[in-house]
């Protein structure tokens, strides 16, 4: 979100959750700390609001928490575990989300050792390891076939983003099974969001049907 009548618009369409970017090494969306405040403050207390930080220090990814008001917290770069406990020892309230960057098989590993110490995982499609890190943002779509498979080795709730859009998130979801979905580019024009994509898109996920194993919570 990039304000506070963005974030209106969102809810008023569907959205179920916004998130909010902050400073990142690439991609789409970045604002500044006060702005994430502002925007925070005149949503309801119900709709989560995630703050997407590339931060590694737990120190610094509380500060930003309480500097905005966020409910959720999506670390968007691999972090150790012990980081992501003690965001959770500092604030009890917030729940943390850690974004897998699906490559390959590896990926399995990394999110079942994740969803150790996180209340949710969420499939992206970026590439920390490129020059200029990648941690969101890239309208690429992953192989949801290895993203099935971490949401059945996983015991936490999953959202899946990566590439999603209007006419393909209804196959991701009937393919993966995810607990949510996550969308930015895909319902964007120009750097805007864009009501009729939105309008579609939310329509496409609700009218998906999910595998009768998904996990949720």
């Amino acid at each position: 979100m990039a304000s506070a009548a963005e974030a209106a618009l969102a809810l008023r369409l569907g959205a179920t959750a916004l998130g909010f970017v902050m400073r990142m090494p690439s991609g789409p969306g970045p604002i500044e700390q006060e702005l994430a405040r502002e925007i925070i403050a005149t949503l309801p207390p119900s709709v989560p609001t995630f703050l997407l930080t590339c931060e590694h220090d737990a120190d610094a990814i509380v500060a930003q928490l309480r500097a905005t008001g966020a409910s959720t917290v999506q670390l968007v770069d691999e972090v150790a575990p012990e980081t992501r406990l003690r965001v959770r020892r500092e604030l009890p309230e917030v729940r943390v989300v850690q974004v897998i960057h699906v490559a390959g098989e590896e990926s399995i590993d990394e999110a079942r050792e994740a969803a150790e110490t996180s209340h949710t995982l969420l499939l992206d499609s970026g590439n920390p390891k490129a020059t200029v890190k990648e941690l969101g943002g890239t309208g690429r779509v992953h192989d949801w076939r290895i993203s099935r498979e971490i949401r059945e080795n996983v015991s936490v709730p999953l959202w899946l983003a990566g590439g999603l859009r209007a006419s393909n998130v209804a196959d991701a979801v009937r393919v993966v099974g995810p607990y949510g979905v996550d969308v930015c580019s895909g319902v964007r024009s120009d750097g805007r969001l864009d009501a009729d994509r939105l309008n579609a898109f939310v329509a496409a996920a609700r009218g998906a049907t999910a595998p009768a194993s998904s996990r949720g919570g």
